[in-house]
């Protein structure tokens, strides 16, 4: 065997490892869910369940407000994810196309919102939030959610717009297509991959938030996430069976969601990163 082959196996070795610590955690949630509580409290740990059982399951959604906050949840996901596309897509076109004052300076502080670590904001958004009476509603945890994922959302299509040729639009006009005409039948199609990149992105940040959740909503009316974490509240033995199902079912959206924009994913992120 070359030095270059025992190389190449060494990393193909690496990755296999990295894949399974990170995989083992999901596994583990998963096979515990359909465990019956035997096996779960037993000394001895056991890979697989030996008694598939749907218990846990059914326990998870009979507990309180489960399909409230999961209606909750849905709806602050898809209109974060639908305005964060529109606006981080027309801001990219912007910053990609046109030549203004300030250009560089807004995409230097996009970068340096990025950097801030999102516990910092709990306090000041709060306070902002309360002055205008958006504590403990949707819409106050929409306008949080959004402030998180427009930077990241315009910088990547920022990138993938520079990537398209703007002579592209121009011969489309040329050929008598409109302004609009040719942004709708040459420019869209074409940022498609990276459009399906950030929805990715923002959907997987706005289900999976806590923090945020936790600090603005309140009294029954909460994302599933802050459901999840008051799942095993106020008992003296933690439900493993019930809080594992829980994961499942919480994590169910994000793969499904992923699984459908899979094939222009890949081809969004690689497109959208290389571009300056």
């Amino acid at each position: 065997m070359t030095r270059k082959a025992r190389r190449q196996l060494g990393w193909n070795l690496v990755g296999l490892i990295v894949f399974f610590v990170m995989a083992f955690p999901v596994y583990w949630m998963i096979s515990t869910a359909f465990k019956s509580d035997n096996q779960i409290n037993s000394f001895t740990p056991s890979w697989l369940p030996t008694h598939l059982t749907l218990a846990h399951f059914r326990t998870a959604i009979d507990r309180p407000y489960f399909w409230t906050d999961v209606k909750n949840t849905v709806i602050v996901v898809l209109v974060t994810v639908a305005i964060a596309l529109v606006v981080s897509f027309f801001a990219a076109v912007a910053l990609a196309r046109y030549r203004f004052t300030g250009r560089k300076l807004f995409i230097v502080l996009m970068i340096g919102i990025q950097m801030l670590p999102p516990t910092g904001l709990v306090i000041p958004l709060y306070v902002v939030l309360a002055r205008y009476h958006e504590v403990n509603k949707l819409s106050g945890v929409i306008i949080v959610y959004l402030t998180m994922a427009l930077p990241f959302c315009v910088w990547t299509l920022r990138g993938f717009m520079i990537g398209i040729p703007v002579e592209l639009e121009e011969a489309a006009m040329v050929d008598g297509c409109s302004r609009i005409g040719a942004f709708v039948r040459i420019l869209l199609p074409l940022v498609a991959p990276g459009l399906v990149a950030t929805s990715v992105f923002a959907f997987i940040t706005s289900w999976n938030e806590f923090i945020f959740a936790n600090t603005l909503l309140q009294n029954g009316n909460q994302t599933i996430t802050v459901w999840l974490a008051n799942f095993y509240g106020g008992s003296r033995a933690t439900d493993w069976g019930g809080v594992m199902a829980a994961s499942t079912l919480i994590s169910i959206p994000v793969v499904v969601f992923f699984l459908l924009v899979q094939r222009r994913l890949a081809f969004g992120l690689t497109a959208g990163a290389v571009r300056g």
